[in-house]
């Protein structure tokens, strides 16, 4: 389990496997210092789960 997602972590692939009933593709916006994701909704009150695809970018800082 990662504590403080500010420290960089090793990138792993892994494979999951998902049972659900709809998916949706989106990608990540910036909200003030989070990031956010817009869903329908009709999906308000339903349980989702987020799994990202892509590496993370390099920091320029």
């Amino acid at each position: 389990m990662v504590k403080n997602v500010s420290e960089p972590v090793e990138e792993l692939y892994s494979e999951f496997i998902v049972k659900g009933f709809e998916m949706i593709d989106r990608v990540v916006k910036q909200s003030g210092n989070t990031g956010r994701v817009y869903l329908p909704k009709n999906w308000i009150d339903s349980k989702v789960k987020i799994i990202r695809v892509s590496k993370l970018k390099e920091n320029s800082d």
